[in-house]
């Protein structure tokens, strides 16, 4: 283990940080999931691609870690703050179900395993604990009870709001200056009941004969970000290590978490290390449900894209690098993905050891908060390597894929077509009898029919472009 190695961005400290976990080898690493009203686009996936190799790092580091995720399925509003529609509700609206609470789940349901099979296709390993944010009610409300006594929190005819004025750490984490006017009036619509207009809301009242939960604080729902402080104080204990989600939550979600969660419990910091990836951009602009029309998984699947390209373009940018999205791009690193999968089954049956130089540095790329970029750079090197062995560089290669889960440990050699095959005889024989030209003009005619011929000391080698 490599503990005093790894380091991380930390967004509380903005600064590198060597990762000491709490209790060692056990790391506590929750991250913010979906809100389930609709198909997560490929914007949202970056989140959680960022996310498991986050997971996947630490478990190769040796470490033994507790992942928790949390799927929203009430109180999360149109707008991140405290104004707009329910995006639930929205959804039930979108698709003429009722509006009930068992309307919420069905929906919740159905686009959490949508969500579950993106997870699967991208190659991203399921959390240990995954829980609704409406299974978790009471946990909210003892939280908001623990707040209102100890006057952090107050009542208005609609709701029950934080107090920011009562903490005066609350713009740490987005480095923005206290009171200012920007940061107290321009995130929501004016509400005259707030001792201050950035105040934010624990619980929502129903209106008269409204949609709610009945509990001791009133009929009603939990405002969204006390769903992440409840669940993850539940599952991780009142601090843990790592708490990881997109950059719009550093403002306004990720901020009140450590707010209402230090307040509850006096103990600070809630989390040792906040880690944030940043927007997927298309066309200028950051990719988003708000308009209902966007690209999901299935839009690329439907393309004939293989997720797993996704994955792998994600994976050419650092995490905490906005991306913009073309189709192009993508295009241009499914070939290269397909390259490297025809290279390594090309390398054949036997697989050796893992080379111990180039296992370092990818270490060490890793290690260096997650840089993938360079990982892949040396995932190239090792394929290139004419000074390795093919069983060598297949386990040198298996043992990177542990992190970067491009598939590799499942791929199957595809049959060569008869055709193909024919052409590979026909060039090898033209070979022998010195004709080179012919031999360059098969060897174009098996590349336009969509394989590669390599020549090596073993022969001649075919893979699929």
């Amino acid at each position: 283990m490599n503990s005093s190695k790894i380091k991380f961005y930390n967004t509380l400290t903005r600064e590198k940080e060597i990762f000491v976990p709490i209790n060692p080898p056990n790391v506590g690493f929750y991250s913010c999931g979906p809100t389930v009203y609709n198909y997560a686009h490929i914007g949202n996936l970056r989140a959680y691609v960022f996310a498991d190799i986050l997971q996947k790092t630490l478990e190769y580091e040796g470490y033994k870690v507790n992942r928790v995720m949390n799927l929203t399925d009430v109180g999360h509003l149109t707008s991140d703050a405290d104004d707009g529609e329910d995006k639930m509700v929205k959804g039930l609206k979108r698709e003429g179900k009722p509006y009930t609470i068992e309307g919420m789940k069905e929906l919740a349901v159905f686009y959490t395993e949508k969500f579950m099979e993106d997870m699967v296709a991208m190659n991203i390993k399921s959390p240990n604990i995954i829980d609704y944010a409406s299974d978790n009610i009471k946990e909210d409300v003892e939280i908001i009870q623990k707040l209102l006594e100890k006057d952090f929190a107050y009542k208005t005819s609609d709701g029950i709001y934080f107090e920011i004025a009562k903490f005066p750490d609350y713009w740490k984490l987005s480095g923005r200056k206290t009171g200012s006017e920007e940061n107290t009036e321009s995130r929501i619509g004016e509400n005259k009941e707030k001792k201050n207009q950035a105040d934010f809301v624990l619980w929502k009242f129903a209106d008269k004969d409204g949609l709610g939960y009945e509990t001791k604080l009133g009929k009603g729902f939990p405002g969204w970000h006390i769903e992440c402080s409840a669940m993850s104080i539940k599952y991780l204990g009142e601090q843990f290590d790592i708490h990881t989600g997109g950059i719009d939550h550093i403002p306004v979600h990720h901020t009140n978490e450590i707010a209402q969660s230090e307040c509850a419990t006096g103990k600070k910091p809630f989390v040792r290390i906040w880690m944030h990836n940043e927007h997927i951009d298309m066309g200028g602009a950051k990719m988003a449900k708000s308009g209902d029309e966007f690209i999901t998984l299935r839009t690329l699947i439907e393309k004939g894209i293989n997720p797993l390209a996704y994955r792998f373009w994600l994976l050419m940018g650092h995490y905490r690098t906005k991306m913009n999205f073309n189709y192009e791009a993508l295009e241009g690193a499914e070939t290269a993905l397909k390259r490297l999968y025809g290279l390594y089954l090309g390398l054949g049956n036997d697989t050796g050891q893992a080379h111990q130089e180039y296992q370092n540095k990818f270490k060490e790329y890793m290690e260096d908060d997650l840089d993938t970029p360079r990982a892949l750079s040396l995932l190239w090197d090792v394929v290139k390597d004419e000074n390795m062995s093919d069983a060598d560089k297949k386990a040198t290669i298996l043992d990177f894929d542990k992190i970067l889960g491009l598939g590799f440990e499942n791929l199957k050699e595809e049959i060569i077509p008869t055709e193909i095959l024919k052409l590979k005889d026909e060039r090898e024989e033209a070979r022998k009898n010195k004709d080179f030209q012919k031999s360059d003009e098969l060897r174009d005619k098996i590349n336009s029919l969509g394989y590669e011929v390599k020549d090596t000391s073993e022969g001649q080698k075919i893979n699929k472009i």
